[in-house]
């Protein structure tokens, strides 16, 4: 295709036919699309076959008694969440000039940071810059990820541990701004009168005998990486993914327990637990995840600086 005939092409692609085919995308039909934007199906319709006519290009073909998108909208659904991303940052741009008085950020974030980061980083949002509104939704960090990718969500607080070979900030997060904002600290949790609770560090190594509480099995990955590291295989009494439980349980003597510092952090501390740092200096990495040029927005550039002095606080 020669440059003017590419120049033309890319002169007939409005705003309005990537947000469509955008939304026919995410949504998998023409009515939701429509319903979506605010549109009628009849309106988007017509938008579609007038730019057909112009380009003498097809974005959405029969399908039973819906469409789909043809190759051709596939192509510019792929490159539509870049688009957008783009015309957020300009946009941000431009109030940044305005003194930042209206903005979006969509945030997801994992359980523990519900609790603890997400409702700090929402109220100094709001003493700052009020004008900035956040929505939350809470997702793991594969899911996080997965939001930023798809444009459901502006930033992702995650989080990744050392050696982890599901690592969702790898091949997962290819074209995605990841950035690290610190480290936070893994914890032994013991019952009040364990023989380990004197100790300052814990060595793994010594809670070999222990019946231990853990997480589903997608969720344990980090504990059976750091217990062969010390020798054993640890013997799961109990699952749940409820960290509020883990220290119950814990707390009437049912085992043992490894648990991130955000998540003891969710709730108060139970009466019978004692916390104590391993002897290995174990942590878990935090991350925040935007799309490629995502931080040039800057109410989500905003975001992001509060979410770095929280994360230097802890």
């Amino acid at each position: 295709m020669s440059d003017a005939s590419i120049e033309a092409l890319a002169e007939s692609l409005d705003l309005q036919t990537v947000r469509v085919v955008r939304r026919i995308a995410e949504h998998g039909s023409l009515t939701a699309a429509a319903e979506s934007l605010g549109y009628s199906q009849p309106a988007v319709s017509q938008h579609l076959r007038r730019f057909e006519r112009r380009t003498g290009i097809a974005l959405v073909e029969r399908a039973g008694r819906g469409v789909r998108l043809t190759q051709s909208g596939r192509v510019l659904a792929r490159h539509a969440n870049a688009v957008a991303t783009s015309l957020e940052a300009a946009a941000g741009e431009l109030a940044e000039i305005r003194g930042l008085r209206a903005g979006r950020v969509r945030l997801a974030a994992f359980p523990s940071a519900s609790a603890t980061l997400v409702p700090k980083l929402i109220a100094g949002l709001a003493a700052r810059h009020p004008g900035v509104t956040v929505t939350y939704v809470e997702a793991e960090p594969p899911e996080a990820v997965a939001a930023v990718r798809a444009d459901r969500a502006d930033l992702a607080i995650t989080f990744s541990y050392p050696g982890d070979r599901d690592d969702p900030h790898t091949e997962r997060a290819r074209g995605l701004d990841v950035r690290s904002i610190g480290a936070e600290p893994m914890r032994v949790v013991l019952p009040d009168g364990h023989r380990a609770a004197a100790s300052e560090a814990v060595d793994l190594a010594d809670l070999a005998q222990d019946s231990w509480i853990a997480g589903c099995p997608s969720c344990r990955g980090h504990l059976l990486q750091l217990t062969d590291g010390a020798g054993f295989r640890p013997r799961i009494g109990f699952e749940t993914d409820n960290f509020v439980a883990v220290e119950s349980m814990v707390a009437q003597g049912l085992g043992v327990a490894l648990l991130p510092e955000l998540a003891l952090a969710a709730s108060p501390r139970r009466a019978g637990v004692v916390v104590r740092p391993t002897a290995g200096g174990d942590v878990r990495s935090l991350h925040l995840v935007t799309a490629r040029g995502g931080a040039r927005v800057p109410a989500v550039a905003a975001a992001v600086a509060v979410l770095e002095e929280l994360a230097a606080e802890h």
